[in-house]
């Protein structure tokens, strides 16, 4: 009997092996399932999470204003590609703090306000750059949690240079602009006043002073002109008639039109233009152009000098054509900034010999309005030479 007791006492030992065997088997099965299936949800979240930190990344970086987010340490957690741009910053910056990131006492003291009050609105901002200036609006506000606790800070950036500059310009043409106003209205009133008082009793002071007040309402009359002109070209209201023009016969009508002020300084006017050249340009406008250079050249040439009218073909399919005085010439500081509105490298002088001070302004706009360039070369003491370009078409349309 024990044989047989012992042998079904192995026979149950084997079969519970073999049962937790199994067991075992699949419990490591289960194991690994659920080890796999937790990995993939791990997968998903974070998957899902990138996509989430992607587009948020996207939305930032498709704003035309600075972001700039930090944690509840004060260190970077966010910024766009639009504050990098502001501040001149590159990497990444995310884990640093303010300081160790922009570098800038002014933007730490922003982020030490903001943790005062909870919101700064309209803080300004000097950023130094190697074009000048760049001014920032910033508005900076504490990000609080659920709790109500400090979770972090947002600043927002807007980049107010462009407008600010607008705002200069405008300021100093209203100035420039009642400055050219005022001066020949005072010299008309003090003329009638005198007159008023008896010096129109006299007949040659009387046609003396009579031709002075007309000649400053001229003054007042070209004034207004330019300043409608202008208007009418930064408007885009002045709309070119294109059409095949030969810039030699336009030189010529010039020529003929200031000959008589040419004689009485006296310079000499050459045209030295080919008669074979031709542009696709509006007629009147390009003498309007060239008669403001010719003028110019009159006015700041020497006596007895000579202004050269010349045209050529350039390597860019162009022409190019030129006016050359021989005049004192510009400073190089001054020429890139000869075609702005009312700007006199030397105002004295300048008033001294008329003119409303937008004559370079109109050139540039008309020539621009062809699609071609202006600019000037000069040597001081060696006279200035004006360029502008036109497309070519001397083989025709």
């Amino acid at each position: 009997m024990w044989p047989t007791l012992t042998l079904l006492a192995l026979l149950a030992a084997g079969v519970c092996y073999v049962g937790l065997r199994r067991c075992r088997a699949e419990a490591e099965a289960e194991r690994e399932r659920q080890q796999r299936e937790f990995e993939s949800l791990y997968q998903q979240h974070e998957q899902a999470r990138a996509r989430e930190l992607a587009q948020q990344q996207a939305l930032f970086n498709s704003m035309s204003e600075g972001v700039l987010v930090l944690d509840g340490e004060g260190r970077v957690r966010l910024v766009n590609q639009a504050l990098e741009r502001l501040f001149g910053v590159t990497g990444d910056l995310r884990g640093r703090t303010v300081m160790e990131a922009l570098r800038l006492h002014q933007v730490q003291e922003l982020v030490n306000q903001t943790l005062l009050k909870g919101q700064v609105d309209d803080f300004e901002l000097e950023l130094p750059g190697l074009d000048g200036n760049r001014s920032l609006q910033v508005n900076s506000a504490v990000v609080l949690g659920a709790d109500g606790r400090q979770q972090g800070m947002i600043l927002v950036c807007h980049d107010l240079t462009r407008l600010k500059q607008l705002e200069n310009t405008r300021r100093e043409f209203v100035a420039n602009v009642s400055h050219e106003l005022r001066t020949p209205l005072s010299m008309i009133k003090g003329y009638v006043e005198t007159l008023i008082d008896g010096a129109k009793d006299k007949p040659e002071v009387a046609m003396k002073f009579l031709q002075t007040i007309e000649k400053h309402a001229d003054r007042l009359t070209y004034l207004i002109e330019d300043l409608l002109a202008i208007s009418r070209l930064e408007s885009g209201q002045i709309v070119m008639n294109l059409q095949r023009t030969e810039p030699r016969g336009v030189v010529e009508r010039v020529i003929s039109d200031l000959e008589t002020k040419a004689a009485a300084k006296p310079t000499r006017l050459v045209n030295e233009v080919p008669a074979e050249l031709a542009a696709n340009a509006d007629a009147d406008r390009l003498q309007q152009v060239l008669f403001n250079l010719v003028d110019n050249a009159i006015k700041y040439g020497r006596p007895g000098g000579s202004v050269v009218l010349r045209a050529r073909r350039n390597d860019r399919k162009q022409l190019e054509l030129s006016v050359q005085d021989d005049g004192p010439g510009i400073p190089p500081e001054a020429q890139n900034r000869i075609f702005e509105r009312f700007y006199r490298v030397d105002k004295a002088r300048s008033r001294d010999a008329g003119g409303t001070g937008l004559g370079l302004a109109i050139v540039k706009h008309i020539v621009q309005s062809h699609s071609g360039a202006v600019w000037v070369e000069s040597v001081p003491g060696q006279g200035a030479t004006f360029f502008f370009t036109l497309p070519d078409i001397s083989g025709g349309l």
